[in-house]
C-alpha cells in the first residue's frame, strides 16, 4: 500500500519548514515564492491534511515523544536515558528531538508528532506557554521535565505548526495563552542554588557572579533571592545557548567585574565555558575565582581543581517523567520536586 504523504514531506519537497506549509494551507502570511512551492508539493503528493483530525479523534497512539534542547549536552542524555528505561520496560517506543533551544523549531517538532499519531510527549520546553496550549487542546499528553515554559503576554509570537496543523483539520483555535495546567519534574532549583550561595559566603566571598543561559529564569531568581537586596545586576550573565556564547558571556563577566570573587554557573555547558575563560585569562581556581556548577556530570571530576557541584538527579527526572506520561490515562498526574545535593570539590576555597 502506497505511504500517505504527511505535512512533512511537503515542507521537504518545497523546501521550507512545516510551519510554513501549514500557514499557507491555512491561508495565513507567507512569500508568494513559498506559496508557489507549497501548493505545487502539496498537489504532486496529493496531500490531505484530514489526518490530524482523524487521528485525534480516534485517540491512536505511536508511542511516547521526547523533545530536549541539545542532544549533546550531558545532562539531557543522562535524563534521555531514564525515559528511555521506562518505556523500555513498558514495550513504549520512543520518538527522539532535538530542538535546538527554538521555539519555531520545537512547534514544528510538535506538529510533526501529531502528524505521526504520538500522543504522549515529555519534553525540557524552549518556547513560552502560547507554543503548548494547542498541542495540549488538540488532545497531547504533555509532562515537562527540567523547567515549565515562559509566560509570554499576548501578541509574543505568531501562530504555531501546531495551531495552524488544527485549523487545517477544522478543530477549534487554542484560547490566549494563560498558566499550563500541566504536570512537570523538576528539580529543586531554589535550594540548590541557596545552598550554594550560602557555602560561598561562608567561605567570604561577597561578589558572587552568576552565568545563565536559555531556560535558567527560575535559577537566575533564585539566585537573585539568595544574595538578597540590593543585587549587583551587573553580576548576572547570560548566554544565547550555544558554547560559543557560553565561552563569550564568561571571559566578558570575568574582563568587566575583576572585582568578582565567585561564580555560579547555571548548567554544564556553562561551566565548562567558565573553566575555560578562566584558563585563557590566567585566572587560578580557586585562588583567584572559586566556581560552582549546576550539574554534576562526569568531567566535572576531572577538571584541575574538581569542580565543586549542584547535583541533580537527570536520570531519575527522565524515568520519573516517563512514569508519569505512561500513567496519565488512568489518574491525574501531580507534579515532581526531586532534591538537589551541593557536592564540595576543589574549586571553591576562601575570599583571599
Amino acid at each position: 500500500m502506497e505511504k500517505r504523504a504527511t505535512i512533512k514531506d511537503v515542507a521537504e519537497a518545497a523546501g521550507v519548514g512545516v510551519a510554513t506549509v501549514s500557514r499557507v494551507l491555512s491561508g495565513g502570511s507567507a512569500s508568494a515564492g513559498a506559496r508557489e512551492r507549497v501548493l505545487a508539493a502539496a498537489a504532486q503528493l496529493d496531500y490531505r491534511p484530514s489526518a490530524l483530525g482523524r487521528n485525534l479523534r480516534q485517540r491512536r497512539t505511536g508511542g511516547m515523544g521526547l523533545l530536549v534542547p541539545d542532544l549533546t549536552d550531558t545532562f539531557y542524555g543522562q535524563l534521555a536515558e531514564g525515559v528511555l528505561a521506562c518505556a523500555r520496560s513498558a514495550g513504549e517506543p520512543v520518538v527522539l528531538g532535538s530542538t535546538g533551544g527554538d521555539p519555531e523549531q520545537e512547534a514544528d517538532l510538535i506538529g510533526m508528532l501529531l502528524e505521526q499519531s504520538v500522543d504522549r510527549l515529555i519534553a525540557v520546553p524552549s518556547g513560552d506557554a502560547e507554543t503548548w496550549t494547542p498541542a495540549i487542546r488538540a488532545g497531547m499528553t504533555v509532562i515537562f521535565a527540567d523547567r515549565l515554559p515562559s509566560q509570554a503576554s499576548a501578541g509574543d509570537t505568531g501562530p504555531s505548526a501546531v495551531g495552524d496543523l488544527m485549523a487545517l483539520d477544522g478543530l477549534p483555535p487554542a484560547p490566549p495563552a494563560r498558566p499550563l495546567d500541566v504536570p512537570a519534574v523538576v528539580a529543586d532549583d531554589r535550594a540548590g542554588i541557596r545552598t550554594a550561595v550560602r557555602y560561598l559566603r561562608g567561605l567570604g566571598h561577597k561578589r558572587i557572579a552568576f552565568l545563565g543561559g536559555p531556560g535558567h529564569e527560575g535559577r537566575a531568581h533564585a539566585f537573585r533571592g539568595a544574595v538578597g537586596a540590593p543585587v549587583d545586576e551587573e553580576l548576572i550573565v547570560s548566554g544565547t545557548g550555544s558554547r560559543d556564547s557560553a565561552y563569550a558571556a564568561a571571559s566578558g563577566l570575568y574582563q568587566s567585574r575583576p572585582d568578582l570573587s565567585a561564580v555560579v554557573a547555571g548548567g554544564n555547558v556553562l561551566g565548562e565555558a567558565a573553566v575555560l575563560a578562566a584558563r585563557e585569562l590566567d585566572l587560578r581556581v580557586p585562588k583567584d575565582v572559586s566556581l560552582v556548577m549546576y550539574d554534576d556530570v562526569p568531567w566535572a571530576e576531572l577538571c584541575s581543581p574538581p569542580l565543586t557541584v549542584i547535583a541533580q538527579p537527570g536520570r531519575d527526572m527522565g524515568y520519573r517523567a516517563a512514569e508519569l506520561v505512561l500513567r496519565a490515562g488512568t489518574r491525574r498526574a501531580r507534579s515532581v520536586v526531586l532534591p538537589t545535593e551541593l557536592i564540595i570539590r576543589g574549586s571553591c576555597g576562601p575570599r583571599r
